[in-house]
């Protein structure tokens, strides 16, 4: 489905390289004055057109393709808002794509690429959008983020704020080494993954329900829809596996190791979640490709690749986060 939430509901759609990628977002009360400014800093971060600050004091288009530094990313806001403030009407809006160079991928109309999602979707709906990848490339999650700002500011005035940033590239975890890492990757024709680390403050005990419901679920279900996310982990996480449960129970660092949850439920501590993020499948390093026919065959790919995708998914997370919690608040 391309469409997330109960009450808060959004609706992606459009193709990499098709006209536009935009959104619908339902459930959005009237009277609310959008921040175009907080939203133009969230495409900005997405695309890698920011100077970091603080411990994230690296140039974030390290690791960012040329396409996605050249694309203005303007909102056109189709429906729903009136200079500026919503109607409570359905909001509709598309982000036009313009720097698309869809020749480079000619080639994927007979070929497969190992590590996309090329051959899953020939096969499923027995025709695929070669250029780019279609709905299954990164540019899709330009529409998240726009609905990611609209919810962020509805949970700012509820007193919820959302900040995620990349703790790892690799096996580097010192953020001061981030850029010449990924240069370095990028200079090999290469690419690397990274992990992005989300803390949700302001949220009030009792957020989620027991079972089926629960707030992780809910986290992980929007996180693991991003592209290239393989991985969900809250707390102490997978490394809790190395600790006792006396070390775990009886910690005073207990807020880290239960990530602000209990039973699904929020605990009124900061919520604290991490996504693992692949390397690029594609990137300038000759690959083995599956041809259509199912003959074996060297690929080489030529179009425009993010060294670390993990740079730019940090701008999604949030996002996502925002729009899977605004939807709970909404019930």
């Amino acid at each position: 489905m391309n469409t997330l939430g109960k009450n808060f509901v959004f609706t992606s759609f459009g193709e990499s390289h098709g006209k536009a990628i935009g959104g619908v977002l339902d459930g959005v009360p009237a009277g609310v004055r959008i921040d175009m400014d907080l939203i133009r800093e969230a495409l900005d971060k997405r695309a890698g057109r920011f100077e970091a600050k603080g411990d994230e004091a690296i140039r974030r288009e390290a690791g960012v393709s040329p396409r996605a530094k050249r694309e203005a990313d303007k909102v056109e806001w189709l429906s729903g808002v009136l200079d500026g403030v919503t109607l409570g009407t359905p909001i509709a809006f598309i982000i036009r794509n313009a720097d698309t160079r869809s020749e480079d991928y000619e080639w994927l109309k007979h070929t497969y690429r190992v590590g996309h999602a090329d051959k899953t979707y020939q096969e499923k709906y027995g025709i695929r959008d070669h250029r780019g990848g279609g709905r299954a490339s990164a540019r899709e999650t330009v529409s998240r983020v726009v609905a990611g700002g609209v919810a962020q500011q509805l949970l700012k005035e509820k007193g919820v704020e959302i900040k995620a940033k990349l703790v790892q590239v690799g096996c580097e975890t010192n953020p001061a080494h981030f850029e010449e890492y990924i240069s370095n990757i990028r200079q090999e024709g290469d690419s690397i993954g990274g992990i992005v680390q989300c803390t949700i403050t302001g949220l009030p005990v009792g957020i989620g329900e027991p079972i089926f419901d629960k707030l992780q679920s809910h986290l992980a279900f929007a996180m693991m829809s991003i592209n290239g996310c393989k991985g969900f982990e809250y707390g102490s996480g997978f490394e809790g596996v190395n600790l006792k449960g006396s070390e775990m129970y009886l910690s005073e660092n207990h807020t880290l190791i239960s990530g602000g949850m209990a039973g699904g439920i929020s605990d009124g501590t900061p919520v604290v979640f991490r996504c693992v993020f692949k390397p690029t499948a594609s990137n300038r390093k000759t690959f083995e490709a599956i041809r259509r026919e199912g003959d074996e065959a060297k690929g080489k790919s030529i179009g425009r690749h993010d060294a670390c995708i993990a740079v730019r998914a940090v701008a999604v997370v949030e996002a996502m986060a925002a729009i899977v919690l605004q939807d709970i608040f909404s019930v």
